[in-house]
């Protein structure tokens, strides 16, 4: 397909309703729906604390949806009981997009990934934005204690299979990409909006997004 040439959807070809979709589709077999839990058993705990990476998937009052990572030492994660966790929420570029959302639609869902492991955790549930001095101060990185935490209810755990990274070989050192390939994060955004600068201040503003970084990760 030529990506300069808008995609129309044929109305023959589209999936209206359930029924025609699972008819799509065999019966999802009996592993698939046991593992769905309404608590954090011991194993989904360990897959918590040994994770440092997550995905949050929030949605607006007018529908739009949002996905945001959220990353930070293993463990970063707390549960506080089998039904409760609080992610810390460390500084970043003040959109708030998953917070207003959160305000607007308390209804999240979480994927959990550990690097090299290619099954992931799942976790749906109710969230709310908590500024609890104890908590946030057991959040403390560097001694910088985070502005809120989001505390999720779970209503929804369950492991989810390998295929996904399988296929991917996210983890496989063979497939990974090289960064230089693309342009840096500052040239895309520009690239694609007010157009980039002239090399050496390209270079400038990469440098200057790379000490913020380094000067505001906590």
């Amino acid at each position: 397909m030529d990506a300069t040439t808008p995609y129309s959807i044929d109305p023959a070809h589209v999936i209206a309703d359930e029924a025609a979709l699972r008819g799509l589709f065999e019966p999802t077999h009996a592993l698939a729906l046991q593992k769905c839990q309404d608590r954090l058993g011991r194993h989904a705990q360990d897959f918590v604390h040994r994770s440092p990476f997550l995905c949050i998937g929030t949605q607006h009052r007018d529908g739009r949806a949002d996905v945001s990572p959220r990353g930070d030492p293993p463990g970063f994660v707390k549960v506080l009981d089998e039904r409760t966790l609080a992610i810390p929420d460390r500084p970043g570029n003040n959109r708030l997009d998953s917070l207003s959302n959160i305000l607007a639609n308390p209804s999240v869902g979480l994927i959990f990934i550990i690097p090299g492991y290619d099954e992931t955790l799942r976790v749906n549930g109710q969230a709310t934005l908590v500024t609890e001095p104890s908590l946030l101060r057991s959040m403390a990185v560097q001694d910088r204690i985070p502005t809120l935490a989001i505390v999720v209810r779970v209503t929804e755990v369950f492991m989810h299979c390998a295929k996904a990274f399988r296929r991917s070989h996210l983890w496989d050192p063979a497939h990974f990409q090289n960064r230089r390939d693309m342009p840096s994060l500052v040239k895309i955004i520009l690239d694609e909006t007010t157009g980039a600068p002239a090399e050496a201040e390209m270079r400038r503003l990469d440098d200057a997004l790379e000490d913020a970084y380094r000067k505001t990760m906590y």
